[in-house]
Parts: C-alpha cells; structure tokens; sequence
C-alpha cells in the first residue's frame, strides 16, 4: 500500500495565489468580528435608549423645576420626560423654527416663551404649523392664550447643530430660527431660560385654536436591526471560513484525480526474454 505524501498533496498552499487567498481571509474574518461587536454594540445602546424614553413618556408629570433650571442644560437621562409649569406666555417673543415637517408636509414648529415668575421662562413648543405660500411668507400662527396657564409637555434638551443634524445659518425672516437653542434664543430677553424646552401635549385652560400636536417620538424597534446586522456579520464568519475549506478541498481532489489520471497512463514494467 502507497502512503501518499502529505507534504506534498498541500504543497499547492503555498503557491502565491493560494498564499493571497489566506491572507484575505485572514483579513476579512478580524473585520467581521470588529463589524459583528460594533452592531451589537449599537444595539445594547438603542435599546437601553428606546427603554429610557418609553419609560420617561409612560412616566407620571413632575413639575418642571424638578428637573431643570434657568441656565442649566437639560439631562440627556430625562430626555422625554413628562412635566407640568405654570406661567403665562410672551407672545411678544415668540418665534417659529424653520424646516420641521410633519406628516409629509412643510412646516414650523411653533415656540412660545413661558414666563414662569422670578424673572425665569421656559420655551414651549406649542405645536406645528403649515408653511406659507412661499419660503419667506409668515406662516398663520394660532394665537397663544393670555392669562395664566398650566402646561403639561415632553422635556426636551436644547438643540445644537451636532445633535440635531441642523446647520445654522444667519439672515432668517424676522421672528425665525433653525434651531431650539435657547442660550441663543435668550440673548436680550428680560428673563432668564431654562437649557431645554417641553414639547406641550396638555394645556389648561383648553385654547379654541392652537397649532398641531407634535407627535410623540418614535422609539423604534430597539435596536433590532443592529441585532440583526450583528449576527449577519458573524454568519459572513463562518461563510468565509466554510468556503475557504471548501476551495481547498476541491482543488485537493482535483489535484489527486489529474494524479490518478497520470498514474493510470504509465504502462507497467516488463521483465525482458531470456
């Protein structure tokens, strides 16, 4: 019985396209695993972020001082958060923000300063309204009610241009902004701001008018498609792998079928006549 030669049968590993065949899937497999912890990474990040939300929209109102102050920016930890604030509006400086549609539409959201005594105020996105004929014309603003007022609304943040997405840009329409940035917003005003404003979902007195409701965010599905490009990435693994040990075993019994191919043709030795 022959022995067939090991070293020789995989010989052919080392031929420069079988050598540049291992270093790509020496590099690719690395690449997956970094690509494969990343989503996953995204993932825990998304879903503990949709579980915060869900939890601070479910979340009993607090009142707003509890949570915020003039000057003191907004925590991303109650981002969402449901609180009440009393106080009575300064329509005199009320502004629309740009470039905020709503259910496919063109519009602005609607910002109303809500003086709460003790020469504080906290903006109030009072709702969305439709944009007008043209992209300099004022958009129709329901009035903001007069007297005293109490405001249940969604804590928001300020916005800035890297967590918004939004460029800010000089030269807008009178009475208009890009962004709820109410350090900005509060330059000149009597009256110090809150860092963060409350997105309004109840109001009392009940107004006859008012814009649209903003909806509430949408909290997505968790982080699931991250879970899912993760797992995906570490299939690509094992893809790579079964494949390469698929092409090698394939170019193993190619090369052993051309040897007994060869080894068949060769007439045997004869013993010559005496």
């Amino acid at each position: 019985m022959v022995v067939p030669n090991l070293e020789g049968v995989y010989r052919f590993l080392l031929t420069p396209r079988w050598l540049a065949l291992h270093v790509v899937v020496l590099l690719v497999i690395p690449a997956f695993v970094f690509l494969g912890r990343w989503q996953f990474g995204r993932f825990e990040e998304r879903s503990a972020n949709s579980e915060r939300v869900t939890a601070n929209i479910e979340a009993a109102p607090v009142p707003l001082e509890r949570l915020a102050s003039a000057g003191q920016q907004v925590k991303e930890g109650d981002r969402f958060r449901r609180v009440t604030v009393a106080g009575t509006y300064d329509a005199a400086h009320e502004l629309v923000v740009r470039r905020r549609p709503q259910e496919g539409r063109n519009g602005y959201y609607v910002l109303t300063p809500l003086v709460t005594g003790s020469g504080t105020a906290v903006l109030v996105n009072r709702g969305w309204v439709p944009a007008g004929a043209t992209a300099d014309a004022a958009p129709a603003v329901p009035a903001a009610p007069t007297g005293q007022v109490t405001v249940t609304g969604r804590l928001r943040p300020g916005e800035t241009e890297e967590n918004s997405g939004i460029t800010d840009r000089p030269g807008l329409p009178p009475g208009q902004v890009l962004l709820i940035d109410p350090g900005k917003i509060g330059q000149g005003l009597s009256y110090r701001l809150v860092g963060g404003y409350v997105e309004l979902t109840e109001q009392q007195p009940t107004p006859a008018s008012a814009p649209a409701p903003v909806p509430e965010p949408d909290v997505g599905a968790g982080g699931g498609l991250n879970l899912a490009y993760g797992v995906q990435w570490w299939l690509f693994i094992g893809i790579a792998l079964g494949g390469w040990v698929l092409l090698i075993r394939r170019e193993l019994a190619e090369r052993k079928a051309q040897g007994a191919k060869e080894t068949a043709g060769v007439p045997e030795a004869t013993t010559p006549a005496n």
